[in-house]
C-alpha cells in the first residue's frame, strides 16, 4: 500500500532528494530535504509536471528528474 511518508518506490532516498534539491530551486517550500515523499513534495510535483505538459499524476518519476 502507498504510504505518503515512505520513499517512492522507483526512485532511491538519494534520487528523491536531489528531486526535492531541484524543486526547491525552482521555488517550491520544500521544508527539510530528507529524501522523504511527502506532502510538500508531492504538490510540487504535480504542479511541475502540469508545467512540463506531463502526466499530472503527483508521481515523481527518473523522465521528472531528467527535465528538472
Amino acid at each position: 500500500a502507498f504510504d505518503p511518508g515512505n520513499p517512492v518506490p522507483g526512485l532511491t532516498q538519494d534520487q528523491l532528494k536531489e528531486l526535492q534539491t531541484k524543486l526547491q530551486a525552482r521555488g517550491y517550500e520544500m521544508g527539510k530535504i530528507d529524501g522523504v515523499f511527502g506532502v510538500a513534495t508531492r504538490d510540487a510535483v504535480r504542479a511541475e509536471q502540469l508545467r512540463l505538459g506531463m502526466p499530472a499524476d503527483s508521481w515523481p518519476t527518473q523522465e521528472l528528474l531528467d527535465k528538472l
